[in-house]
């Protein structure tokens, strides 16, 4: 019998990856937005309660839509908190246990920029990051947006309760026009 991953589309790797984590029937979330993330390419918004699989909803397709061919950074997922991005990159990192090739970075405030700064210089397809950081790496021209296909905003809630709602608007803006969006939320 089939994984029902793979009856959602995703690839064999990320469900082989799933199942050393004993995940392997999709909650209703991921049921529902991962054949949408997929498959089409219009803005997304994913409502559901914290514990549910968000972070797989989201993130499962898009690692199965990094184009290995391009060495740019091809999504960035916005996060109110470093232990949020701490804890997306490690999901990411375990969901992708068989796509050495894909690269993900976590660029969020509350550690040491110079770091984070040299990881940007290598490839990297996925950057996950708290909005000031961002901002503070585009600053210092670290950092472009203008290619960016996805942008994920996550705990989007948060973010509007936490005062990051300008700098989400001003990331937004630099992002490539025509985009997609995706933003997940808890209400």
């Amino acid at each position: 019998m089939l994984n029902n991953f793979v009856n959602l589309g995703i690839s064999k790797e990320i469900v082989k990856a799933l199942t050393d984590i004993s995940i392997e029937i999709p909650t209703e979330i991921q049921a529902k937005a991962i054949p949408i993330i997929l498959n089409e390419t219009h803005d997304f918004v994913g409502l559901a309660k914290t514990g549910t699989g968000k972070t797989a909803a989201f993130g499962l397709p898009l690692l199965q839509l990094i184009d290995l061919k391009s060495n740019a950074i091809q999504v960035v997922i916005l996060v109110p908190t470093r232990e949020l991005g701490q804890q997306i990159l490690s999901n990411f990192k375990l969901f992708s246990k068989y796509l050495p090739e894909i690269s993900i970075t976590s660029v969020c405030g509350g550690t040491p920029i110079k770091p984070q700064i040299e990881q940007l210089k290598d490839i990297n397809h996925i950057v996950i990051a708290t909005p000031g950081r961002l901002i503070d790496l585009i600053q210092k021209k670290h950092m472009k947006l203008d290619d960016i296909e996805i942008t994920v905003l996550d705990e989007a809630d948060q973010m509007a309760d936490m005062g990051f709602l300008p700098d989400v608007k001003r990331i937004l803006d630099l992002t490539k026009p025509g985009g997609q969006r995706m933003l997940f939320s808890a209400t």
